[in-house]
């Protein structure tokens, strides 16, 4: 990762993704929740004082040591364990956490379908992935664009993506969306393509 990574571009991200526009977004994917959640790319902590009352145990992934740390200043509302740097791997056993979270974090991870498919491993059968990320514009010109920046964004932005088609792995992780809203933010388009929703681990017939 590299210090760049590991130290700098955390506390480059805690300050860029705490405003206003960003907290709402995560209030929504928080909303509701109960019981054990497994969050990948925790970062900071930002999504932490969002959780509700309900929530028992947050298990913390991010491979970023400052962002861990940074988390941890965080983390009094809600118990948190940090438990992993790869969600890839998850460390958790096969139908064992009530939700999964994800917020702004399948645009970096270098697999995404792995790691979706170890969110669907982890899950109880009802269980959901609550999630916000940038992504694949619906729109050609942003698309076209996107895709020729998302090499110089990946250098930048610690390997995050502009162009991944984000409902896409998700529907192909075998959760069911249950709702999905695509809207952007009020930062430049190529960067704020929004994918928000809910996907659910079906319950065995």
């Amino acid at each position: 990762m590299g210090f760049y990574g590991d130290q700098v571009l955390p506390r480059a991200l805690d300050l860029a993704m705490r405003g206003g526009e960003c907290a709402r977004v995560r209030s929504r994917v928080t909303a509701g929740l109960h019981g054990e959640i497994l969050e990948i790319g925790v970062g900071s902590g930002l999504n932490l004082p969002h959780y509700p009352a309900t929530v028992q145990r947050v298990i913390a992934i991010d491979p970023a040591a400052a962002a861990r740390k940074l988390a941890a200043r965080r983390a009094a509302s809600v118990p948190v364990e940090f438990c992993g740097q790869d969600a890839q791997a998850l460390p958790a056993a096969d139908d064992s956490v009530d939700h999964v979270i994800s917020t702004w974090t399948l645009c970096t991870i270098p697999d995404p379908g792995q790691a979706l498919a170890e969110v669907y491993r982890v899950l109880r059968p009802g269980g959901t992935l609550r999630f916000a990320e940038h992504g694949l514009a619906a729109d050609p010109k942003v698309a076209r664009f996107q895709h020729r920046l998302t090499p110089l964004n990946r250098r930048l932005a610690g390997g995050c993506h502009l162009d991944r088609p984000i409902r896409d792995l998700i529907a192909g992780s075998g959760l069911e969306l249950s709702h999905l809203d695509t809207y952007y933010l009020s930062w430049p388009r190529a960067l704020s393509y929004t994918f928000e929703g809910a996907a659910a681990k079906r319950v065995a017939a």
